[in-house]
């Protein structure tokens, strides 16, 4: 009987700590999107090992997204996650097909993926204007 506690035990004592939202933010998420908008913005990738980079990022996006709904699955958070979730699915399945038109009419939602969460969890980024809304512009 004590075997399946132990077991239980040694596996808590092991498992390391799940990343933090700034280590997701800094080493996956974005290098993962500028990884994508730097050939929109530069041209189309050409190479299969291009493509694989995009796909890639995109895959990293959509992972991301599912691992920030884990840890919260409530409101506007998980509703951001899902949006930055769908947005790297999109993203995956146009470097899949190699069509850049696909990925390239991706940017905005892209954009509007990350903005509208850090307009709301970000504030020193998006400060917040006389009128109570957040935002750069």
């Amino acid at each position: 009987m004590k075997l399946p506690w132990m077991a239980l035990i040694a596996a808590f004592a092991f498992a390391q700590s799940p990343a933090t939202v700034k280590q997701l933010m800094l080493d996956l998420i974005h290098p993962a999107a500028n990884d994508i908008l730097f050939f929109v913005n530069r041209g189309a990738p050409k190479t299969d090992a291009e493509w694989a980079t995009v796909r890639r990022g995109a895959l990293t996006l959509q992972e991301s997204g599912d691992l920030l709904a884990m840890r919260n699955a409530q409101g506007d958070w998980a509703k951001d996650a899902k949006m930055l979730a769908d947005v790297g699915a999109a993203g995956y399945q146009a470097a899949q097909a190699k069509d850049f038109n696909a990925l390239a009419a991706l940017t905005d939602s892209l954009d509007a993926s990350c903005t509208t969460c850090h307009k709301q969890y970000r504030p020193n980024v998006f400060p917040q204007s006389k009128s109570g809304q957040g935002g750069s512009k």
